[in-house]
């Protein structure tokens, strides 16, 4: 293992393997969680809806989205998603990430991609106090606002466990929450056919494909995953996009 993906790993944590083994842990919360059909079928129609390069309601959606972010391999991977004319939604770290690599935040904004927020720190939202989770969330929040002129709108909560008092706190800072529906468990293997493999074998209409820029197996596996599902029929949308012509509502959980 190289000294870049030990740090990385150290960051994130061991937990988050069993997070993503064990799929999405809803914390003491009592909140549903809505699917983009659902967002969709129930959309108000009151409000101008950015459908992106296909209409999700006809079209056969998937979202790219990248946790733990921006790293080395980012610059490389907007390359990668220029060349291929898609937008991604990318979900930050502040303390470690935004904070060091603030050109690259202001790029993602820049060339199109929706940028998220993945906390401060990364410290499991449901294991702190109210104020501890609040902050996590809003330091990031401020750090992007003060690259790209606007605050995220979209959150994924570390190992995706959130609960009321956390949707309470992103309802309050104007922020819905992001789980998924894909993960290729890129933080256990630099095997970018591996990679590649898992995601291609649970890509279904309407999800959102969770991977990780940080890691270096997985920006080589970006452009096969890309030309294989476009092969497919489907269509790359940001995550706002895939519930369109529905508004993000914060707090909200969305999760196909």
């Amino acid at each position: 293992m190289s000294l870049l993906r030990k740090k990385a790993a150290a960051r994130i944590g061991s937990a988050a393997a069993l997070a993503a083994l064990m799929s999405v842990v809803l914390s003491g919360c009592s909140m549903d969680t809505t699917s983009p059909s659902t967002a969709r079928k129930h959309a108000d129609g009151k409000h101008p809806a950015d459908f992106g390069p296909g209409d999700c309601r006809r079209a056969k959606c998937i979202a790219l989205t990248f946790d733990a972010g921006p790293g080395p391999n980012t610059p490389h991977l907007l390359d990668v998603l220029k060349e291929k004319k898609v937008h991604a939604t990318f979900f930050l770290l502040g303390k470690n990430h935004v904070m060091k690599y603030p050109d690259v935040v202001k790029r993602e904004a820049a060339e199109g991609h929706e940028v998220g927020n993945h906390t401060w720190t990364h410290k499991i939202l449901t294991k702190q106090s109210a104020d501890v989770a609040r902050q996590e969330i809003e330091k990031t929040e401020v750090a992007v606002e003060k690259i790209t002129g606007t605050r995220p709108r979209v959150m994924r909560p570390p190992q995706g466990r959130t609960n009321d008092s956390v949707s309470k706190i992103c309802k309050e800072l104007g922020v819905s929450q992001v789980l998924w529906s894909t993960t290729a468990k890129d933080f256990s293997t630099n095997d970018t056919a591996l990679i590649e493999k898992r995601t291609l074998e649970q890509a279904k209409p309407d999800g959102i494909i969770l991977l990780h820029d940080i890691y270096p197996g997985t920006v080589p596996a970006v452009s096969g995953i890309i030309d294989t599902l476009r092969k497919r029929g489907y269509t790359f949308v940001t995550v706002p996009q895939l519930i369109a012509p529905a508004q993000l509502k914060p707090g909200a959980i969305y999760r196909p």
